[in-house]
């Protein structure tokens, strides 16, 4: 993955507001790559190694968090982002219009 790509990601997610989520597709429209949704979870997992992003909030079009990554309930919640009763976020309520 060309290290270009992983920072227009990551410059994306870290205008994502505090107590908001966005999708892997929205970030992907937002830069210019409609269909590669799941180019952006792969970058997410590598973020790490390019500064520190607020990755917690990004989820998938449903709303439900990254698989193996139980951290990222509780952070969300102290942002104040709502869940539904099946463990989703709440995108109705809590999606970032960007």
């Amino acid at each position: 993955m060309q290290e270009e790509v992983v920072y227009e990601i990551l410059s994306v997610v870290e205008e994502i507001p505090l107590g908001r989520v966005a999708s892997y597709g929205q970030i992907a429209r937002l830069i210019g790559r409609e269909r590669n949704a799941r180019l952006v979870g792969r970058a997410l997992r590598f973020a790490e190694f390019f500064g520190q992003y607020p990755c917690h909030r990004v989820v998938n079009h449903a709303g439900r968090l990254a698989p193996g990554w139980t951290e990222q309930r509780a952070l969300l919640e102290r942002e104040g982002v709502a869940f539904l009763p099946n463990g989703y976020v709440d995108m109705k309520h809590c999606q970032w219009e960007c």
